[in-house]
Order: C-alpha cells, then sequence, then structure tokens
C-alpha cells in the first residue's frame, strides 16, 4: 500500500500571529501552495480535521493546564511568553492540529494509510506537560504517539530533525521506555536543553537521545548523525510507527538559527527514514510540521518529506562518513555515543542499521 494521509486546512492559518512574529500564517500558506503544486491532492488522502479529545489531551498534558488554556484562549488575543502568542481562533487551531494529527496517526497504525504528513500549526514540540513556550501550545505530536500507544503500538519513535531542542516531548515521555525520542538539534541554543546527558529517567534511561551540533553544521555533518547514532537506535528499538518532528528552521536561509542544511540535506534525512520505517516499523511513518521560517526553506522541505513518502521505496543509503576528528560536528556525535555507554544503555555500530 502507498496511500499517504495528509491534513492541510486553512484553520491553521487562523492562528493570527502580531506583526512581525515569524511563526506566522504565511508558513502554513507557503506549505499548502508548495504542495498543491507538488500534486498532493492526486498523491495522497486528505484527511478531515478534527478537535483532540480531553482523552487525547489528559495522556500528555496536566489537566489544570488544559483547564487554564480552555478558559484563557478562546475569542481573545493576548501573550502567554515573550515568545508565545495567542488569537481569538488560536484555541481552536491548536486542538484542531492535535486532534488531526492523532487521527493520522491511528490511521496509519491500523493500516488504512501507510504514511502520514501533518501540515499544522501552532507547533508543538516545546510544550511542556503544564507550560506553553516556544511558539507551541499543545504538544501535537506527543499527543499522536500517546494516542498510538493507547490503541496498541508497543513501542513508538519521534525524531525530531527541528533546530531546536524539543523539551516538551523530551519532558512528556522522560520516563517512558516504550518511547523513543531522538534530537538533532543545535547546542547550546535556545531552549537550553538538550545535551548529550539527557538520557531518560530512571525507567527508561537510553530512551532519550540528544545529539546537539554546533551552529554551521551542514549536510554532512545530519547525515553522520543519523547513521551512526539514531538509525542504529531505530534498529535496536524497531518501533510499531515511526514519527518526525519535522522542523526546517535548520535551513541554511532561516532567520532564526546558524545550520547550513539544504533542501536536499531535508531529502536526504526523509529518505533514510522512510527506509528505517519500512525496514522496522511497517513501513509506518508520520511527520509532522514544527519550526521553519524561512518560507522557501519551509516549503521546499516539506516539498521532498512528501516526495520521499509517496515516492518509491528505497535502500537504507550507504553510510556517512563521520566527520573530521576536529570538528566540534564529530565530537558531539561521539559525546552522545559516550554518554549512552557510560550509562550501559549503549547504541549499536552504524553497520547494525544495515
Amino acid at each position: 500500500m502507498t496511500t499517504l494521509g495528509y491534513v492541510l486546512d486553512e484553520i491553521f492559518e487562523q492562528h493570527r500571529a502580531p506583526s512581525g512574529h515569524p511563526e506566522r500564517p504565511a508558513r502554513a500558506e507557503a506549505v499548502r501552495t508548495a504542495l498543491s503544486a507538488a500534486g498532493i491532492r492526486d498523491r495522497g488522502t486528505q484527511i478531515a480535521i478534527r478537535p483532540a479529545t480531553d482523552e487525547e489531551l489528559v495522556r500528555v498534558h496536566a489537566a489544570g493546564y488544559l483547564g487554564d488554556l480552555e478558559k484563557a484562549l478562546p475569542g481573545k488575543s493576548g501573550w502567554i511568553d515573550p515568545d508565545t502568542y495567542f488569537s481569538p481562533r488560536s484555541w481552536e487551531a491548536a486542538l484542531a492540529a492535535a486532534g488531526s494529527t492523532s487521527e493520522l496517526a491511528l490511521r496509519v497504525l491500523k493500516g488504512e494509510l501507510a504514511h502520514g504528513l501533518a501540515v499544522v500549526r501552532p507547533p508543538g514540540h516545546h510544550a511542556t506537560i503544564a507550560q506553553a513556550m516556544g511558539f507551541c501550545l499543545i504538544n501535537n505530536v506527543a499527543v499522536a504517539a500517546a494516542a498510538a500507544r493507547a490503541a496498541g503500538a508497543a513501542r513508538v519513535a519521534i525524531l525530531d530533525w527541528d533546530v531546536h531542542h524539543g523539551n516538551g516531548t523530551q519532558d512528556i515521555f522522560w520516563n517512558d521506555p516504550n518511547v523513543l525520542y531522538m534530537s538533532v538539534h543545535q547546542f547550546p541554543y535556545y531552549p537550553g536543553s538538550g545535551a548529550p546527558t539527557e538520557l531518560g529517567g530512571e525507567a527508561a534511561r537510553g530512551a532519550t537521545i540528544n545529539v546537539g551540533l554546533p551552529a554551521g553544521s551542514r549536510d554532512a555533518d545530519y547525515m553522520a548523525v543519523f547513521d551512526h547514532v539514531f538509525l542504529p537506535a531505530l534498529a535496536k528499538f524497531k518501533p510499531d510507527v515511526l514519527f518526525i518532528s519535522a522542523g526546517f528552521d535548520a535551513f541554511e536561509h532561516d532567520p532564526l538559527a546558524g545550520m547550513r542544511v539544504t533542501k536536499q540535506g531535508f531529502a536526504q534525512m526523509a529518505v533514510r527514514l522512510r527506509a528505517a520505517a519500512d525496514r522496522w516499523s511497517g513501513g509506518r511513518i508520520v511527520a509532522v510540521l514544527e519550526g521553519g521560517y524561512d518560507l522557501d526553506g519551509l516549503a521546499g522541505g516539506m516539498t521532498v518529506t512528501l516526495d520521499s513518502l509517496v515516492g518509491a521505496a528505497q535502500p537504507m543509503p550507504a553510510i556517512a562518513p563521520l566527520p573530521d576528528e576536529t570538528s566540534l560536528a564529530r565530537a558531539a556525535i561521539e559525546g552522545t555515543l559516550a554518554a549512552h555507554r557510560a550509562a550501559g544503555v549503549a547504541i549499536p555500530p552504524a553497520e547494525t542499521a544495515r
């Protein structure tokens, strides 16, 4: 089966940004235009939006936190913190983002769809159990991952390639050994978390994997992270479904970060994860939009992700070489591997994923 399910709706443009804010409706508009030009309607099935249920939300967020948002947000405009705004329809959009992503994941898990692509906003990976931050209100990928677990998935993996560490997703699954959270991000950088020694809680040691790359890292550095850290971890974990927290702010021209990833770099990451899902997860993979603030990079990144999901299956690429021994990127990769070895939860060698 090659059917792609996708979420793409104008409600996500109703989360209206104050003037000059980078997380703006034009992001969703740019992606919608690009995916339409790429023929998404002929290549997949659009999934109707729905709000997240209370049951879905309380699996990952504190009831008191959700109640506070529900009282404060609908029909109003304001700020939760200096970064995170809301407008009259933000709560509606946030509920639709989480609920529609969950619906997509459930259909993929049931085998009704092969893959999923959720173009939603506001983004979610900074939202913790009880705190909105970093433009995020509800943690969409966490709600969907928890829904998949509740529906019978024994193991779920989330790979976060957004340039900012997904502190919220890490927080939510910190003590859950059945959810593997992996993040490659600029480090040190906002929100300050994502050190290689952050491995998961006592009950889930090794189920959190962080690789913090230096500013200026390029495609080759990311491929090395995937091939020497993430893919071997996936080969060992063998998730029933693989989620991508797909942020595109590591793009070389993004205004909020300092990475140098190209559109082809995102394509190479997506191809690797499609191959990983085909090999270890029955092909079940769901990509969920997070950040990305250069509209060209965002639109191009989502288009190549679409292409990787609906295109013909490809073999796993050859193992990328490690960066030069003197580079900070090499040190970051080796630091993560060393931290896991020291904790007794070693990540297998790269060859195990081939």
